[in-house]
């Protein structure tokens, strides 16, 4: 390639903040929930490089970008609405992109087909951008308005991010006067969206210390009465975790619980210590996908005043 930028570049980073940032200085977008990805396009050569410096294309033949020369800094994400996930984008089926099989991967650009959105532009013909202000460099995009490459949406209004926050996976607040900051988290913050269930303990997984709890198996009940398990939280703090063991002891069915398969885990680790369905907690967390809570989940409390079977599986839509 001949761009003036050549991979890997490592990408800017965000560092987490629990509220906004406020103050002219910041640009706000929405986050997404998909790989991020640097675009080189030299021509009609095209090079997706991975967050941690990998490959990507060959895993998304679908996406197509103009002929050109340019560097841009994006996401690439399948909507939920292709695959029918409880959130805006699919993290799962894009990660079952990652496949050594390319008539796998043909089939599956088929049928749920991904997008890229850009945010930033790195280079352009002979020029990089680094070192322009972020407000520059949004500029220069927009007026590029490339065909079939999504832009996402930007707004210095903190009214349009509290949106986002209430609805999208968060906030990303890019300062305006900012040059790029490869690998550094010195310009960019992101605000997660914090979301809350009232959930039933069905079960929990002894802790690696003796006689503590590692993690609680979370269950809510769907509209036919049934209980289901739609996750676990790991979030407890450490001197919980041993007066948990006690306190749990009692509710113990004598029955044994399992997890789903998993190439990380061993049999016995994912086995877990069954419940009787009679505590209630609200804990928070980040993302849900397949109708499981898929992690960022902490105890925030105990919920003795509310009764198991309040506990919906619709807190999750």
């Amino acid at each position: 390639m001949s761009l003036p930028l050549q991979p890997p570049i490592e990408p800017m980073l965000a560092r987490g903040r629990p509220q906004l940032p406020l103050g002219e200085r910041w640009s706000y977008e929405p986050k997404y929930d998909g790989f991020r990805a640097l675009a080189f396009v030299d021509g009609s050569a095209l090079t997706l490089q991975s967050r941690s410096g990998k490959p990507l294309e060959r895993y998304f033949p679908e996406l197509r970008f103009p002929a050109g020369r340019y560097v841009l800094d994006g996401e690439i994400v399948i909507d939920s609405a292709l695959t029918g996930a409880d959130e805006d984008q699919d993290f799962d089926a894009l990660q079952n992109r990652i496949h050594p099989a390319a008539s796998r991967i043909e089939l599956l650009s088929q049928a749920t087909p991904a997008r890229y959105v850009a945010f930033d532009l790195l280079a352009f013909e002979d020029q990089s951008l680094l070192e322009l202000s972020f407000a520059q460099r949004r500029a220069r995009l927009e007026a590029l308005a490339l065909p079939g490459v999504d832009l996402t949406p930007a707004s210095a209004d903190p009214a349009a991010a509290e949106r986002w926050l209430e609805h999208a996976e968060g906030v990303v607040a890019k300062d305006r006067g900012a040059a790029y900051a490869a690998g550094k988290r010195t310009a960019m913050v992101k605000v997660k969206r914090q979301r809350t269930v009232d959930a039933v303990l069905v079960g929990y997984r002894p802790g690696k210390q003796p006689d503590t709890v590692g993690s609680l198996i979370l269950g809510l009940y769907d509209e036919a009465g049934a209980l289901r398990v739609v996750g676990h939280c790991s979030g407890i703090r450490p001197a919980e975790k041993r007066t948990l063991r006690e306190r749990l002891s009692v509710h113990e069915s004598g029955g044994r619980g399992h997890g789903d398969p998993s190439r990380w885990k061993s049999e016995k680790e994912l086995e877990w210590i069954e419940l009787r369905p009679e505590l209630v907690v609200e804990v928070s967390f980040d993302q849900v996908s397949g109708g499981r809570i898929r992690h960022g989940t902490k105890l925030l409390r105990w919920r003795e005043d509310k009764r198991p079977r309040e506990c919906l599986l619709g807190q999750l839509a």
